[in-house]
């Protein structure tokens, strides 16, 4: 009996010895590679703020507007004003406009000790109108976050090829840096269509991202799936075709509002995708006119967002709530709360830890990751006319 007490206790000490191990692995590995960050982004959330831009300024004169003596119809894509009588019937902007602006992020939610301020990005966007019914636009943003899951709570610690765990990792030891930057590219052409006095907007979109996560200066990270590791895929890479329609459905002095439908295609599988159909973006905007020179606006989603690590599309429903300022007659400030996760991947945040070897302090740890949810405010100042982060 003393023998296999004793043997029972070898034993116990051994898997105490390699979850310890496995804890100090994770410091030092995962303390510059994360996996991919929560989702905030897709192509369609940006076309349909743009678009509603535009179509406050065609519908002025539709008879939507004509209790109006006088109107405010942007001047340019993307800011300005310009007095126009109300009963004169308006098209898309025509010639150039912009916005360009700085911004900064604070994350909040189940994030442990990870509640710093995020590092700072840069959004800019160029337009031109050819002629009342036909805009082109150039866009770049940048958007900041940190998932929610990756650092408070325990996970299992599995060694890869055996199926009962070995222990557990507690996260708020591992102090995992997850901080990601996603940056996009947009190119849309917005053709206005009218049926009867309504009009519509159709903008073709082609957009394509890509990040960096924690200190990697890129987002190449290893992810379990099925048991698996999946190394040398940029997780957080991934191009887009769209097609957005966008229709008012609210028009009255203080406020706007419009819905937009957008079927999205991937333009290629990668990493784990499993099929490639199409996807339907939906994006509601409401704005409020508090003033000439304060504006607030809430845009609730639902989306299918697709990224290398994904074998099937996220369903992501998610809300953009702010509120902007003017501060001269060509500059801004903007206050954004964002949050949004997927329905169908759970739980967020890390599911389970697997060590590639024993002992785990020589061999590297991959984490598997459920649904990823991100919640942060946003503060943007600049030039031109706020614009909603790409969604």
């Amino acid at each position: 009996m003393k023998r296999q007490h004793a043997r029972f206790q070898s034993m116990a000490d051994r898997r105490a010895r390699v979850v310890a191990a496995a804890v100090a692995v994770t410091v030092a590995l995962l303390s510059h590679i994360g996996p991919a960050s929560a989702d905030l982004t897709n192509p369609v959330g940006q076309v349909a703020r743009q678009a509603a831009l535009q179509l406050q300024a065609a519908m002025h004169g539709t008879g939507l507007h004509r209790q109006h003596a006088l109107a405010q119809a942007p001047a340019s894509g993307n800011g300005g004003t310009s007095t126009v009588p109300a009963t004169t019937p308006q098209g898309l902007p025509t010639g150039f406009g912009y916005t360009l602006d700085v911004s900064m992020a604070k994350p909040y939610g189940n994030i442990g000790s990870a509640t710093r301020w995020l590092p700072g990005g840069v959004d800019a966007v160029a337009g031109y109108g050819f002629d009342p019914s036909l805009r082109a636009s150039l866009s770049y943003y940048e958007l900041q976050h940190y998932p929610q899951g990756f650092n408070s709570g325990s996970v299992p610690l599995y060694i890869q090829g055996l199926a009962p765990p070995l222990g557990t990792v507690d996260l708020s030891t591992t102090h995992i840096d997850l901080t990601t930057k996603d940056r996009f590219f947009f190119v849309t052409l917005s053709k206005l269509f009218r049926i009867g006095p309504l009009p519509i907007v159709i903008s073709p979109v082609y957009s394509a991202r890509w990040a960096t996560i924690g200190g990697n200066g890129n987002d190449i990270v290893p992810f379990e799936y099925k048991g698996l590791p999946v190394t040398g895929v940029h997780v957080r890479t991934a191009q887009y075709d769209t097609v957005a329609f966008t229709f008012p459905f609210l028009s009255t002095p203080r406020m706007f509002g419009t819905f937009t439908a957008a079927p999205t295609w991937l333009a290629h599988l990668n990493g784990v995708n499993q099929e490639n159909h199409m996807q339907w973006y939906q994006v509601l905007y409401l704005e409020y006119k508090v003033d000439d020179m304060t504006k607030l606006f809430f845009q609730p989603q639902s989306s299918r967002d697709y990224l290398p690590p994904d074998p099937y599309a996220q369903h992501v429903f998610a809300y953009f709530l702010g509120v902007s300022r003017k501060i001269t007659s060509w500059s801004f400030v903007q206050l954004t709360l964002n949050s949004g996760g997927p329905t169908n991947y759970a739980p967020y945040g890390a599911v389970a830890l697997t060590c590639q070897g024993l002992p785990c302090s020589q061999h590297p740890a991959v984490l598997s990751i459920g649904g990823l949810k991100a919640t942060q405010v946003q503060l943007q100042i600049g030039v031109g006319t706020p614009s909603v982060l790409p969604f």
